[in-house]
């Protein structure tokens, strides 16, 4: 079950679910939400890649329209056998 954790000493974020398709605003990226070190998430690419990590402050869920141009570019990657 997700949790609420400060990000700022003021402002909570609640975690998602591991595997939650989030959208780093700060780097314009979406990825599986991973897990939480310290004050930051962890995502990591849609088409497999190195996790990253990003501030909660700029991390929200993906929108439907989101969602799906990411799981199509993942089952592209997987065809092509380029999935990691």
């Amino acid at each position: 079950m997700a949790q609420n954790v400060p990000t700022d000493g003021q402002v909570t974020a609640r975690i998602p679910e591991i595997g939650a398709i989030m959208l780093d605003t700060a780097r314009d990226r979406i990825g599986e939400f991973r897990g939480v070190a310290g004050p930051y998430w962890f995502l990591r690419p849609m088409r497999g890649g190195i996790e990253w990590e990003a501030n909660p402050e700029h991390v929200r869920p993906a929108t439907p329209a989101e969602r799906l141009h990411a799981e199509t570019a993942r089952a592209n990657a997987r065809s092509r056998g380029s999935l990691l």
